[in-house]
């Protein structure tokens, strides 16, 4: 009888590709990791690994099993969704990943609500980039996934997921009180050809999207400063240092001196929750998605 948390490290093996990615992924050591895939090996007679330089690679046997222990995951997965479903109590873990503004703006309201409402479902949350955090449900390794997309930049999205839009995130452009832009009630992104960028860090999605869309426009944008936190890109704006696109949600406090002015043809980003299809009907999921649809109804409002 082949054993089921052994399964699952190996498909966490060949979902990471290395012991110590799937050991992050499961949240345990390289060496229980280790055990358990020895462990495999002499319960099916064949090795499953081989060397692969200072890592490891699966076999033609390996390969096999892990390609069948997908499929049983996901069958386990669909079962546990239909006994939770049949009970119908919102109960057990759920792990939530979303991208920093909306775990900022969203998340606390949401799981707040979800606290006070199913006191038996122990929710935890952590900061995510959307890229990273599509790949993390598509594993298994999260739950849930709060994640964006922008107006004229779609994310990929694989098959097998399930997802609920949330709300529209309008987002404006900040400057410094002094620019010439700073008292007008609209602008185009191709009138800051000249400014320096404050910007997210290089391979961030937001950051792609605004390379993607400055350069849509005849502009190449000139970098001056990178900073992932919306507050402090803020505070660079506040002391002249260039100019940034401020998106609303998660924005809090504009400082004194940073005027911030709506784009002409509005930009906006998509922010929607995505889970496994294979996980809709469990309770714990349903709840956290109306919990974040009425944080998102609440932001909007």
């Amino acid at each position: 009888m082949l054993n089921l948390e052994r399964l699952r490290t190996l498909d966490a093996l060949a979902r990471h590709g290395s012991v110590s990615g799937a050991a992050d992924g499961l949240h345990v050591t390289t060496s229980a990791v280790s055990q358990q895939l020895a462990k495999l090996e002499r319960e099916v007679g064949q090795p499953l690994l081989a060397k692969n330089g200072r890592g490891v690679r699966l076999t033609d046997a390996g390969r096999l099993l892990a390609d069948h222990a997908a499929r049983i995951l996901s069958q386990v997965e669909l079962a546990q969704s239909d006994i939770e479903a049949q009970r119908g109590r919102v109960v057990g873990d759920l792990t939530v990943v979303a991208f920093p503004t909306a775990a900022r703006g969203l998340l606390p309201a949401a799981l707040s609500a979800l606290r006070m409402e199913h006191p038996q479902l122990r929710v935890q949350m952590r900061e995510m980039e959307p890229d990273e955090a599509v790949r993390g449900v598509m594993r298994g390794d999260y739950d849930l996934a709060v994640v964006l997309d922008w107006y004229n930049r779609p994310l990929s999205m694989p098959e097998g997921l399930a997802k609920q839009e949330l709300l529209h995130d309008p987002a404006d452009v900040a400057m410094h009180v002094d620019h010439p832009l700073a008292g007008r009630d609209a602008v185009d992104l191709e009138e800051f050809a000249d400014d320096d960028w404050v910007t997210w860090a290089e391979g961030e999605f937001c950051h792609e999207w605004l390379m993607f869309t400055l350069r849509g426009k005849g502009v190449e944008p000139r970098i001056a400063h990178v900073a992932e936190e919306h507050a402090t890109q803020l505070a660079l704006i506040a002391e002249g240092l260039g100019v940034c696109v401020a998106p609303r949600l998660g924005r809090g406090p504009v400082p004194d001196r940073v005027r911030v002015v709506p784009v002409r043809h509005a930009m906006r980003r998509h922010v929607y929750a995505v889970w496994r299809a294979d996980a809709d009907r469990r309770p714990s999921i349903r709840a956290a998605v109306d919990a974040l649809c009425a944080a998102g109804e609440a932001v909007v409002g």
